[in-house]
């Protein structure tokens, strides 16, 4: 993304996120790897994760016994990963951090090969997706999984959350607080009734109180709404157009989860190369770069 438009800052919202981990948050990491790479373990396998935010899921890969590198674009969220590898693998050598930009091609290219590449709600907020989407395959083995988690395109709704999110970021601080306020007060007050007039006010209350029992990502409720309200840049996709996108680049979609409302789809894509290989077919030649490629962010 250009240098001086306007970007969210995630790396606060994660420095809260880590007062609230615990045990059970790292367990349901640990799991939600599980059951979308369909492994037990890790051993033996290098993990990357682009966009490490508070590094949850990178110490998930690391007690699977994955050998782990983690990146991210801000310093903060930086900061908070390298907090977390302090407190549960403290100078360990098996998990390294840097502070990078998935952008920056000659830095993943640097990195070599991965057997499992994690980048889960991260690459849509870059300000250029495909270009991010295209730099994510860099890394990916030969049979090596790309493991990302992207904005549904929902047409209408998403350009009214893309004009909420730039205005946020656009504001001057004192004033983002009162629109966010303002963008949530009418979702929040239909779900109060919704949930009060169903018998359920203890689950909307516990939403508030109790929030790190109903979300392993979130920080707090308020802390996931300031995320959603001024998560900008924001760009979303579809199940349709990322297939057709690395299908150009020799990578197979294995499997596409909804995770629900306005939130992400989750993708699992394996490379073919070593499988073609096998087959005696003939490895294809280097990728065409995201200019080249007609292919742009539509709906399928």
């Amino acid at each position: 993304m250009p240098d001086g438009d306007p970007r969210f800052e995630f790396g606060a919202n994660w420095r809260q996120f880590l007062r609230t981990l615990n045990d059970d948050r790292i367990a349901h990491a640990e799991e939600s790897l599980r059951g979308m790479l369909g492994l037990d373990r890790l051993d033996g396998r290098r993990f990357l994760d682009i966009g490490s935010g508070s590094g949850l899921f990178s110490l998930a890969a690391r007690r699977l016994g994955a050998t782990v590198h983690s990146f991210d674009y801000d310093p903060q969220s930086v900061a908070c990963t390298r907090e977390l590898r302090a407190r549960h693998f403290p100078g360990d050598p098996g998990w390294t951090i840097d502070q990078a930009s998935v952008l920056d091609p000659d830095y993943l290219r640097q990195l070599g090969a991965f057997d499992v590449v994690y980048s889960w709600g991260v690459l849509h907020h870059t300000g250029d997706l495909w270009q991010a989407l295209a730099n994510a395959a860099i890394p990916v083995a030969p049979d090596g999984r790309l493991y990302l988690a992207l904005y549904a395109d929902q047409g209408r709704k998403s350009r009214f959350w893309w004009w909420v999110k730039r205005t946020y970021v656009a504001l001057p601080r004192p004033l983002r607080v009162p629109w966010a306020l303002l963008v949530i007060a009418p979702f929040e007050t239909r779900l109060f009734l919704k949930w009060t007039l169903t018998g359920q006010f203890q689950r909307w209350l516990d939403n508030w109180t109790h929030y790190d029992r109903v979300s392993v990502r979130g920080m707090s409720r308020w802390y996931d709404m300031i995320d959603w309200v001024g998560g900008f840049p924001f760009e979303v996709t579809s199940p349709g157009a990322l297939r057709r996108f690395y299908d150009d680049l020799d990578f197979e979609l294995l499997e596409v989860r909804p995770t629900g409302g306005a939130g992400c789809i989750e993708y699992l894509l394996q490379h073919r190369g070593e499988a073609m290989r096998r087959r005696g077919e003939r490895t294809p030649g280097p990728a065409r770069s995201a200019a080249e490629r007609p292919l742009g962010p539509e709906t399928a």
